[in-house]
């Protein structure tokens, strides 16, 4: 079966470089010999990853380190994952250009190869095993590994971004891809491996993911138009990751939490320069970004003292109810149903581009001979202010503040039994959490250049708002920080991307969760007393013995 696994990789690999259909009329162009289309480049990583774990399932020295968990469920996983990719192109390719005729041989090829390791993978006999400590590498090795992966996982990541929206089907092989691989490196035990070379290189860790980081406008050769995404996608992140306080590690569930996000962005839009503003002010960026956030610190304040004493359901209804009353109040702020302060339902536009130490964000600029364009510029100050979330979230959490949160969240009797004053506690961390959104929020109103009420609703076609937020934090991973960024990740990246399936995206995502909550419930990135509440039988179990009893008590 091995034998049969690394010979349809094989021919996998080779079919990515012919032809697949005769005309350049289906996205993509697959009909060049010699050199790979998205689509193809696609199958044929799949395909290698599928062949080199057969390779190391046949014994071949150097390739033992790719699965210290057993090879069976990988090559499970990455051959289904190359299998599904191929046919999938082959199907869209037929069904756009209309029937299998437009097939050129190498797509049957690459069909055969592709199907033969997915069904001989399931006939593999089980080798799981317990991963053993791992040899230690020279730190010089374990420094170029973590510069590789971080390099390859940017290259992965700018691939996933930069596909074009006019192109559902590369995007679409492109999760299956990615997903299949993804799971299939789990299931072998390669990721625990990293993860331990990770922890033993911190600083380096942090230096690669900087730099990773950074690096992403400086290699668009498309200019702004999907660095753009990129940016919202950080802003998205960072509002996650403040709802991650509240819900995460607080365990209080908020529907109204883009309402603090609109705060934020409002009060920059007042206070920024706006020719709409009703008060003719100019601040300075920061002086914005400071109003904006204690705004909405003193809204999460307001909110939250006299709700707050309540708990689950009652909590959640009250918070969507602030989360209305305050679209409805921007709306109705325009000199006719109220004062003229917001302009009503057409917003406050014309928000002027930031300017930092005579650095103008609205114009494009060269460094290091690379033109980085407005979207850049606001791209690079996201990262700095996402980095800033993310060392509060993190010094908050491991705080004797953050392990009273925990303990609310676990027991709230049992909690404020043990001395924890709750009320006190919760109120800090919804606080804490409008204030980070309306730090997100006053970037959001530069990027956007207008604020209007109906980029806050509780669901709607374009995130961030508070059902997406809170899906994003709920499918990454409550409680942790990783988490909510790939959450928003996925979750601002494929409504971008699919548009076509835009009245479609809330039944997706409500499938989606179901399905999540039954396989996966502790989220895509968990901690680990969430992997322990949910996976570990025992966990529960009373001793067995008189001896255990005695020893635990």
């Amino acid at each position: 079966m091995l034998y049969a696994i690394t010979g349809g990789s094989l021919l996998t690999i080779v079919s990515a470089f012919t032809a697949w259909t005769w005309t350049a009329a289906f996205p993509g162009d697959l009909t060049i010999y010699g050199n790979p289309a998205p689509l193809q480049l696609l199958s044929l990583f799949g395909a290698l990853l599928t062949g080199l774990y057969a390779l190391s399932a046949l014994g071949v020295k150097g390739l033992g380190w790719l699965a210290p968990k057993g090879t069976r469920n990988a090559l499970r996983f990455l051959a289904l994952g190359a299998a599904a990719t191929t046919w999938f192109t082959a199907i869209a390719i037929s069904v756009e250009l209309g029937g299998v005729v437009n097939l050129e041989p190498g797509a049957y090829l690459a069909l055969v190869g592709s199907l033969i390791p997915a069904v001989a993978a399931f006939r593999l006999p089980d080798d799981t095993r317990k991963a053993t400590a791992a040899r230690k590498l020279p730190s010089w090795a374990e420094i170029l590994i973590i510069v590789g992966v971080y390099a390859f996982a940017l290259y992965v990541i700018t691939f996933g971004i930069d596909t074009d929206d006019k192109e559902p089907q590369l995007f679409i092989a492109y999760l299956i891809t990615v997903s299949l691989a993804a799971t299939g490196l789990l299931k072998s035990g390669v990721t625990d491996r990293f993860a331990e070379i990770t922890a033993n290189n911190r600083q380096v860790t942090l230096i690669a993911t900087t730099a990773a980081f950074i690096a992403f406008p400086f290699i668009q050769q498309s200019g702004d138009t999907y660095t753009l995404i990129a940016v919202n996608i950080l802003i998205f992140a960072t509002v996650a990751l403040g709802l991650n306080v509240v819900v995460g590690l607080a365990g209080l569930l908020d529907l109204g939490y883009v309402a603090f996000l609109g705060v934020g962005a409002y009060t920059a839009a007042l206070v920024s320069g706006s020719t709409a503003s009703a008060f003719g002010l100019h601040l300075p960026f920061w002086a914005a970004v400071i109003v904006g956030a204690l705004a909405s610190l003193v809204f999460g304040v307001v909110i939250g003292a006299p709700t707050l004493r309540l708990r689950g359901d009652y909590l959640a209804i009250v918070t969507l109810g602030f989360g209305e009353i305050f679209r409805i109040a921007m709306g109705n702020l325009d000199g006719t149903s109220g004062p003229q302060v917001t302009n009503g339902p057409n917003g406050i536009p014309n928000i002027p581009h930031l300017e930092l130490f005579g650095w103008n964000f609205g114009e494009a600029h060269n460094v290091l001979g690379i033109t980085l364009g407005a979207y850049a510029n606001y791209y690079l100050l996201m990262l700095l202010v996402m980095a800033l979330v993310i060392l509060v979230f993190a010094r908050a959490g491991n705080s004797r503040i953050g392990r009273a949160w925990v303990a609310i969240r676990e027991d709230e009797t049992a909690a404020e039994a043990m001395g924890i004053n709750g009320f006190r506690v919760k109120l800090i961390a919804f606080a804490l959490g409008a204030t980070l959104a309306g730090l997100a929020g006053t970037v959001q109103a530069h990027v956007n250049t207008t604020v209007v009420p109906e980029n806050y609703v509780f669901a709607g076609p374009v995130p961030p708002n508070s059902a997406f937020l809170l899906a994003a934090v709920i499918l990454g991973g409550m409680g942790t920080i990783r988490g909510p960024i790939l959450g928003s990740a996925l979750l601002f990246l494929i409504p971008a991307k699919l548009q076509f399936l835009q009245d479609y995206q809330l039944l997706g995502f409500g499938i989606a969760l179901i399905l999540l909550m039954r396989l996966r419930p502790e989220g895509l990135i968990a901690d680990k007393r969430a992997q322990l509440e949910f996976h570990d039988e025992t966990a529960d179990q009373a001793p067995t013995d008189l001896a255990t009893a005695k020893a635990g008590a």
